[in-house]
């Protein structure tokens, strides 16, 4: 199943303003998932060391996930998920993968496909997302 994204906006500058919108959302919510995952929980030093920002920034932009409804914190606590940011984090991660291994298929080295779909994770549409997945499929069979 290919993972929702938001619908395609035409105008391809605006687009890729959106894109780097939800891009911020999207990865500190993956980074938030997966660091209380492997440690038991996400603080704001751990994420500005993770993705090599300052706690400041951090800050701010946590203040903005938490007026948008992706996490719950408070000062000098951890950060924690919502349930509408668990699910951001879910699509993104699922995204990120079909995106991989697309680039996995083409022939793309591993490291090479990891650091790629990173980027165009956060930048392709649904529509070339079920086309990836198409061409998945029809490789395997």
């Amino acid at each position: 199943m290919v993972p929702e994204s938001k619908p395609i906006t035409l105008n391809r500058f605006q687009r890729t303003r959106e894109d780097h919108s939800r891009e911020m959302a999207e990865d500190y919510v993956e980074l938030i998932d997966s660091l209380i995952k492997e440690v038991g929980e996400a603080r704001a030093v751990d994420l500005a060391d993770n993705l090599g920002i300052s706690h400041v920034t951090v800050s701010k932009t946590i203040q903005r996930l938490q007026r948008d409804g992706y996490v719950k914190s408070q000062p000098y606590r951890s950060i924690f998920l919502t349930d509408k940011g668990m699910e951001l984090a879910q699509a993104a991660r699922e995204r990120h993968v079909l995106v991989h291994d697309f680039l996995i298929a083409l022939g793309v080295d591993e490291e090479h496909a990891e650091a790629d779909a990173e980027g165009i994770e956060h930048h392709v549409s649904s529509q070339t997302l079920a086309a990836m997945q198409r061409y998945l499929a029809a490789k395997r069979s």
